[in-house]
């Protein structure tokens, strides 16, 4: 093979070389090392990963194996000459490089910050119970860039990061979940407040507070039981609601 072949397609023959290499390491790295070590860790411990190391074990995997790909990727592209003297034009703009970093970071990067940002924080985890924009379900992974949670009606949510980071979400999974349940009902403005804190006593409560009084109607809140025995929040709120309903119906109270 002469020469000149060599000269014309020497750049590429390089790039592609370095770009097989670099795949090869990122995936002996996620499956080899990181796969291997948390397989490892699972096997030690008696009660398995934790769903936070868990969560963070994944992000991380992502991750290494991005950056891998895009360090491996600048290598292949530093190959060409032409590319590499037009690049270094570019960059010798200041003004050019703030422009295009603040682009990327409010676009590109936006979601992958995000990702990394929760991995750190752990706001939430993978199987924690949440509700975010008024949607309940199980957190059913979270990737670099989107987080899928499971709403348990046949569908899958899929929350870009930047979303779950800037909205304000509830976990179900986190905090004291031996708490009190809570739930709120409303009653007509001129209702009997008096009969119908007597009807909601009759529940399982600990307490009944009158938490709002309006032109429309009343809001009372009524707080269950402390269960030692809670893992999730979520089924002794709609239970206590429905609860609360049916004797404040019962009473009387709701037609007055």
């Amino acid at each position: 093979m002469d020469q000149s072949f060599w000269d014309a397609n020497g750049d590429w023959i390089s790039a592609a070389i370095t770009m097989a290499l670099t795949i090869a390491i990122a995936i002996a790295v996620d499956r080899l090392v990181i796969g291997r070590g948390a397989r490892v860790a699972d096997r030690v411990s008696d009660a398995g990963i934790s769903r936070t190391t868990q969560t963070r074990l994944r992000l991380i995997r992502r991750l290494v194996f991005v950056i891998i790909v895009l360090v491996g990727s600048a290598i292949a592209l530093s190959q060409f000459d032409k590319l590499s003297k037009l690049a270094t034009g570019l960059l010798a703009s200041s003004a050019l490089i703030g422009l295009v970093l603040g682009f990327a970071a409010q676009r590109v990067l936006a979601n992958p910050l995000a990702g990394v940002m929760l991995a750190i924080t752990q706001p939430i985890r993978i199987g924690d119970s949440i509700v975010i924009e008024d949607v309940g379900g199980r957190v059913d992974d979270v990737t670099l860039s989107h987080t899928f949670v499971d709403t348990g009606d046949g569908r899958l949510m899929v929350v870009p990061n930047e979303k779950v980071v800037s909205n304000i979400l509830f976990n179900r999974s986190t905090g004291d979940r031996t708490a009190p349940a809570k739930a709120s009902v409303w009653l007509p403005p001129d209702a009997d407040l008096g009969r119908a804190r007597r009807a909601l006593e009759q529940l399982d409560v600990s307490s009944v507070d009158v938490a709002e009084i309006t032109a429309d109607g009343v809001r009372m809140e009524v707080h269950g039981a402390s269960d030692p025995a809670r893992t999730v929040m979520g089924d002794e709120e709609a239970a206590l609601r429905e609860g609360s309903h049916e004797a404040l119906r019962e009473a009387g109270v709701l037609s007055a």
